[in-house]
């Protein structure tokens, strides 16, 4: 069993769309943060987005881990500060998927080479800012020579967002080709590697397929979502310590392991490093706390015998 942990590594400015200009001032948290990681050996993935790939401070950090091989480099797109802006700044031309395939591939090239000249390696692992994925990203990713995909966010639907929908996505890692990107093919050219989330019910689809059709139904009908969920019939968990405390995340763990999954990958963003500048840690107290279940859950799966990897080198149990 191996444990990845995959952190969308960003500017400050959390939906500054429109924003002229961008702080880093999260970066400054990741050292203590890879401490925690590095006491129980756990070797992350950092997966960064324009301005943290041009800002100097930022790259002094992650070049000084990266290069002490205490962890993985890879790529983070925000559209709308990637470099060429030919597009009209929008909600729904924030999700990279929504744009023309050319200036996908334009942006993602600006990005990819970018992190190659500044931190010394060419990135092999991608995610799409706002979960923003879809057939035209896989294909210009594996033209700049992406091997793995972390794009998906199981059992989730985005399209309120103008964004893809993913509810039939399982946890489950799989290879893929470029011409069905949700389809398990064995030999693919690509890994996938979700997200993930799951159920504390034994049955993932079935508690997903509830789980939708009560999504559908009037707001008196979602409050049956949240009584389900208290009476333990219906509970949908995060391996994430931005939606999940740590007994719900081995909870999970744990579900999944009796499920025959083998490989987990925990998700996050830099920004709840740093208290007030994402919606989940607003507090010097949460950001306390968020670290706590970060290194409550890693305890757990050291004891567990889950050992951790680097996105990259977990591709043998794909």
């Amino acid at each position: 069993m191996k444990l990845v942990i995959t952190i969308d590594t960003e500017e400050d400015n959390w939906g500054g769309y429109d924003a002229k200009e961008y702080t880093l001032a999260n970066i400054l948290k990741i050292p203590a943060l890879q401490d925690l990681f590095d006491r129980f050996s756990v070797k992350p993935t950092y997966l960064i987005t324009y301005p943290v790939a041009t800002d100097e401070g930022s790259l002094s950090i992650l070049r000084g881990i990266q290069e002490g091989n205490r962890c993985e480099i890879g790529t983070h797109c925000h559209p709308w500060n990637t470099p060429p802006i030919e597009e009209e700044k929008t909600e729904k031309n924030s999700m990279l998927c929504n744009l023309p395939s050319d200036l996908q591939y334009k942006k993602l090239n600006v990005l990819h080479e970018t992190i190659r000249k500044n931190v010394g390696v060419a990135p092999r692992s991608f995610r799409a800012g706002r979960w923003g994925y879809g057939r035209d990203v896989a294909k210009n990713l594996h033209a700049l020579g992406y091997k793995i995909d972390t794009s998906i966010s199981s059992y989730t639907d985005w399209t309120c967002y103008h964004g893809p929908d993913f509810s039939d996505a399982s946890p489950r890692p799989y290879r893929f080709s470029l011409d069905d990107i949700f389809r398990e093919a064995p030999g693919g050219p690509m890994a996938e590697i979700p997200a993930t989330v799951g159920f504390l019910q034994r049955d993932f689809s079935s508690s997903n397929a509830l789980l939708k059709k009560l999504s559908r139904k009037p707001v008196s009908k979602l409050r049956l979502v949240g009584i389900l969920s208290r009476l333990r019939l219906l509970n949908k968990i995060w391996l994430s310590p931005e939606l999940s405390d740590a007994k719900n995340m081995i909870k999970l763990t744990k579900r999944m392991i009796k499920n025959n999954y083998t490989l987990f990958n925990m998700s996050f963003h830099s920004t709840s490093l740093k208290a007030g500048l994402s919606p989940f840690v607003r507090t010097e107290e949460d950001e306390k706390e968020f670290l706590k279940r970060i290194g409550d859950y890693l305890a757990y799966a050291k004891d567990e015998g889950i050992q951790s990897s680097m996105i990259s080198e977990s591709t043998d149990l794909v």
